[in-house]
């Protein structure tokens, strides 16, 4: 099954099931094993781990159980929890992965630079940036970093497992009292996004100059000058799959990528 969902990241410790935390997967795979009674709880697999406090709109996951589409997704729209929505579960195709087959993930993360900070209402999903934000030199930054490159400066490195990345779009607009800033890649590794942010505020902030972008992705590694920015102004906002016919050829690729091959 193919379920398509969206969450408040607020009170989750992320995405990926940890004991004794309340996690998106935990809450989704509790209430697939209550509506469908299973003797044991089905594992849930997601496009995007998305981490502590980060949102989503646009997450998609896949689990193997047999049940109607239809009647599962009434189901679970009364048990799951008011921060979770189900937005449809529908029957996935054959070779249908969400993390392999996916071809791109879109997020946006948004700020305000705003001297009396973000509408009240929307503080959970927009960053307070204390210093004013040129938009042009982070749009200036962000060339640096586009196309298919080894983003280890920006990732929590995992042991076995490939930093290499093709970004394809990153570019901040203004809106009003809001920036927000489109992430478009293949994939993501662990706080690859808000590390992007963090380097680009730098930028914006005229701390560095453009390049200091490509100075930082040919060095390789974690520099302290690139904060982490906070997580509550991210939103996995779309995930993008081939057609039904593509799906095995793009899940055979991406695993050999994830692996490290070429």
């Amino acid at each position: 099954m193919r379920i398509d969902l969206a969450y408040d990241g607020t009170g989750f410790k992320g995405w990926a099931t940890q004991p004794g935390l309340r996690t998106v997967q935990g809450e989704l795979e509790t209430a697939l094993g209550t509506v469908l009674r299973l003797p044991e709880t089905p594992t849930v697999t997601c496009a995007g781990r998305t981490d502590a406090g980060v949102h989503a709109r646009g997450q998609v996951a896949h689990v193997d159980v047999d049940s109607h589409p239809g009647v599962l997704e009434r189901r679970l729209r009364r048990i799951v929890p008011p921060d979770i929505r189900i937005k449809a579960v529908t029957a996935a195709p054959e070779h249908f992965d969400a993390r392999f087959a996916a071809l791109e993930r879109r997020y946006v993360y948004r700020m305000t630079d705003h001297p009396a900070g973000p509408d009240p209402l929307a503080r959970g999903m927009i960053v307070a940036q204390p210093r004013p934000l040129d938009v042009e030199l982070m749009n200036a930054a962000a060339r640096h970093l586009l196309g298919e490159h080894d983003f280890a400066a920006f990732c929590k490195q995992r042991e076995g497992a490939t930093t290499i990345r093709t970004l394809l779009d990153l570019r901040t607009v203004r809106g009003g009292e809001t920036l927000a800033t489109t992430v478009r890649a293949d994939a993501f590794c662990h706080s690859m996004v808000r590390s992007l942010m963090g380097c680009l505020v730098a930028v914006g902030e005229r701390r560095y100059p453009p390049e200091f972008a490509a100075e930082i992705l040919a060095a390789g590694q974690r520099d302290p000058r690139v904060k982490v920015m906070p997580a509550h102004g991210l939103v996995l906002e779309e995930v993008r799959y081939p057609d039904a016919d593509g799906l095995a050829a793009r899940v055979t690729e991406a695993r050999q990528r994830r692996d490290g091959r070429p």
